[in-house]
């Protein structure tokens, strides 16, 4: 049987302790074990976002690039490695953290495994470089493409939900707003905007990374209005953009790939344009005169209709929309739309949410999503 550490030998009656290896056997050995027990979490790692690619997005393209980064991985784990575990000795297996006991939503599993996988190819790049000359190298490069990895399966996600996502909640400053939004929330919201022209940056920050952290726990997007800087501090999911805020391509540059972008639309040009600059979805209005968009006059009806016949990506008609005109707009050809006070004002947001979704999925399928 293989030993792995010290042991009780007797000698005339005489117990002393003898360790089978040299010194460097021993380093040896340890090092062994950081690398097996590592080369099986970020296998682990890769196999639990494979599965999310594979069920989840039905995307072949990510799902097999875990695959092929776990066969590279898997290619390291030697036979002598493997025969160096000690997972009785391993102190290890009792230490665990209240976050890893509990994952609030999907994203959040995904984001924990990528970390899982990304420390674990960086603890082999550095003990490789003990082991085989090119094991180091190996880890670093595949270390890379997990980070390509993540920033495409990400922005895909926000993608994807952005597509799925017909209703939009703009929020207005309240003193209720994030009761407001959770209880939008809870009706089926899935893309909330925070907007405030007016408050301190201070305020500003504490709302956005409460109301963050609520939308990302109901699996719903979350955008920031006009500010670039806040979207990063809390991890928004975007930001939204008025024709008068900075250019898409400096948005982009600063948010990086994988965070969606939208923009303000009154005509045709400004649309046209937005689209040509990258934007994920463009807002089309204001459609009914409204307060949000003072001095700003309605572009009425015939604006939906343009989109509906020449929008490349998803757009949400805005401006005055309530429960008393969204078939209106439904059957001039939107089939996704923005709100603000219909929300924010409703008595129950609950209730309020479910009937405008419930009257934008009964949208005839001819209708270009």
């Amino acid at each position: 049987m293989k030993q792995t550490g010290w042991y009780d030998k007797s000698t005339n009656g005489i117990v002393v302790m003898v360790n089978p290896y040299s010194q460097k056997e021993q380093i040896q050995q340890v090092v062994y074990r950081i690398l097996d027990a590592n080369l099986d979490r970020a296998r682990e790692g890769l196999r639990i976002l494979e599965e999310w690619c594979r069920f989840g997005l039905n995307n072949a393209q990510m799902a097999n690039e875990c695959k092929q980064l776990r066969q590279e991985i898997a290619a390291w784990h030697s036979v002598e490695l493997r025969a160096a575990r000690d997972t009785q000795g391993d102190i290890g297996t009792e230490l665990s953290h209240p976050h890893e006991e509990e994952r609030s939503s999907i994203k959040a599993v995904l984001l924990a495994n990528f970390c899982r996988v990304q420390e674990a190819l960086r603890v082999l790049e550095e003990y490789g470089k003990l082991y085989h000359p090119d094991m180091g190298k190996a880890c670093k490069q595949m270390r890379y493409r997990v980070y390509t990895l993540e920033t495409n399966l990400m922005g895909y996600e926000r993608y994807q939900l952005l597509l799925r996502s017909h209703l939009y909640f703009v929020t207005s400053p309240a003193e209720n707003l994030l009761e407001t939004v959770e209880a939008a929330l809870k009706g089926g919201l899935t893309l909330v905007q925070y907007r405030d022209k007016d408050a301190l940056d201070s305020l500003r920050l504490e709302n956005a990374k409460q109301l963050c952290q609520l939308c990302h726990h109901y699996g719903a997007l979350f955008i920031i209005n006009d500010r670039v800087d806040l979207a990063l501090a809390v991890d928004a999911d975007g930001v939204h953009l008025g024709q008068e805020d900075m250019p898409i391509a400096t948005a982009r540059q600063l948010l990086g790939p994988q965070r969606l972008i939208g923009r303000s639309t009154t005509n045709s040009d400004e649309m046209q344009r937005a689209i040509a600059e990258g934007a994920d979805y463009i807002g089309v209005g204001p459609v009914y005169e409204t307060p949000t968009k003072e001095g700003k006059a309605a572009v009425g009806l015939e604006y939906v209709r343009y989109a509906m016949n020449n929008s490349s990506v998803p757009w949400f008609a805005i401006g005055g929309i309530d429960t008393t005109n969204i078939n209106d707009v439904i059957d001039a050809g939107a089939n996704r739309v923005a709100v603000v006070r219909s929300l924010m004002q409703a008595e129950q947001p609950t209730l309020v949410t479910q009937y405008l979704i419930s009257q934008l999925h009964r949208i005839q399928p001819s209708i270009p999503s």
